[in-house]
């Protein structure tokens, strides 16, 4: 394996988004990932949104780079193997719920003992420790306590959700944020290995900008805003003649006075009441039907043009139609190819960040179920006669 994490161990145990996304992240940069499914059905997602041949699209690509190993850790040798795994592991990442991993036998205290040098990551939906550890949360719940559904939608409307499990993935983010803060200070010889206590709902909150300060001195409570930025202006989406819609930031003093002059409103430009921001904000429904009454009048093509020739921050909103077709996209390399197991060929999303000198890469797709356990097993000094007891258990294998 080649990659900034080559050499870094992994092992994964668990299902869905939050834990194999962050896994998966790592994989694309060199860590070698070992993912523990349960025989018979594996990870859900293998069975989640749109389908091909059987197969979950999503699995393919949420999985891409990993081993898959089938054990039953409800069985005295699959958890035996787990804690072999362990021994030279780095990482270990997770999104059971608080207390399962130690109901099996692999809680911290028994993993570290046997590794002093093993991180946790350990995913969950309030945290480890706290009066709601025990609730049952999934990246919806991460979103509504969170505090970002009640920032969406239009104003008086329904709180609305991004189409995304964006709650999961902002989970994900912070546990790769941690884990490799703490391997790098057990590769550096600060110290050990710890735990990294990841909660959806904080994963979430950490994201929500100035909203406790702005309530507690202020008493102020952001609301929903629809397609504007709240407190800053201006910032918003705008209708075209044709029926599109552009979103148009033009909230730097600079860029503001550019933008008007591009809407032809030099009296906008020139009012020093609208020279900052708070000036600004505090009319920021007059200066965007100003706006609204350019972009109204033309064309998305031509309002695009028109900002760009100034110099104003602008697009227009993509589908993934638009993703797929725009030549930005693949140029960056964030379309790419991939064949599955039938031979036939789809696009994937590329690799973010881009690294100059080690960038990530993509090995193999999401595998087959349990495809890995052999060759793992052996990795571990198994021989061929005790991978075929084992399998012949039943409890071990696809």
């Amino acid at each position: 394996m080649s990659g900034p994490l080559a050499g870094i161990k992994v092992i994964e145990i668990g299902a869905l988004i939050a834990a194999p996304f962050a896994a998966r992240l790592l994989a694309e940069f060199g860590a070698q990932v070992i993912k523990i499914e349960a025989p018979g059905g594996g990870d859900p997602l293998r069975k989640w949104r749109k389908l091909h041949q059987g197969t979950s699209l999503w699995w393919y690509l949420q999985s891409r780079n990993k081993q898959s190993v089938a054990l039953d850790l409800k069985t005295p040798e699959g958890v035996d193997i787990v804690k072999r795994l362990a021994l030279d592991a780095d990482l270990l990442i997770e999104n059971l719920k608080p207390g399962a991993l130690e109901k099996l036998g692999l809680g911290w205290d028994v993993l570290h003992a046997l590794n002093p040098k093993l991180t946790m990551v350990r995913i969950s939906g309030y945290g480890q420790t706290g009066p709601y550890k025990d609730r049952p949360g999934f990246g919806a719940i991460g979103e509504a306590m969170g505090g970002i559904r009640y920032t969406t939608g239009e104003a008086g409307g329904v709180p609305a959700r991004v189409g995304v499990s964006l709650g999961d993935s902002l989970a994900s983010l912070h546990a790769v944020m941690g884990a490799l803060m703490a391997v790098l200070r057990v590769k550096t010889g600060q110290g050990d290995g710890q735990v990294v206590d990841v909660s959806l709902v904080e994963s979430v909150f950490n994201l929500m900008e100035s909203l406790v300060p702005e309530f507690d001195l202020l008493g102020h409570v952001r609301e929903r805003s629809g397609g504007a930025l709240p407190g800053i202006a201006p910032s918003n989406t705008y209708p075209t003649r044709d029926g599109a819609y552009v979103v148009i930031a033009g909230n730097s003093d600079p860029i503001y006075r550019r933008l008007m002059a591009v809407i032809e409103r030099p009296d906008l430009a020139d009012d020093p009441r609208f020279a900052h921001n708070d000036g600004r904000a505090a009319q920021a429904t007059l200066i965007d039907a100003a706006i609204a009454g350019w972009t109204s009048r033309h064309p998305i093509e031509t309002v695009l043009a028109a900002l760009e020739a100034a110099e104003v921050p602008a697009g227009r909103i993509y589908s993934v139609a638009d993703i797929v077709a725009d030549p930005h996209y693949q140029a960056r390399e964030m379309l790419l190819p991939a064949t599955l197991p039938d031979g036939v060929q789809v696009k994937m999303p590329g690799i973010v960040p881009k690294l100059s000198a080690t960038p990530g890469e993509v090995r193999w797709q999401g595998p087959a179920l349990g495809q890995h356990t052999d060759a793992v097993l052996a990795g571990l000094g198994f021989d061929a006669g005790q991978i075929a007891a084992l399998r012949a258990k039943g409890w071990y294998g696809e």
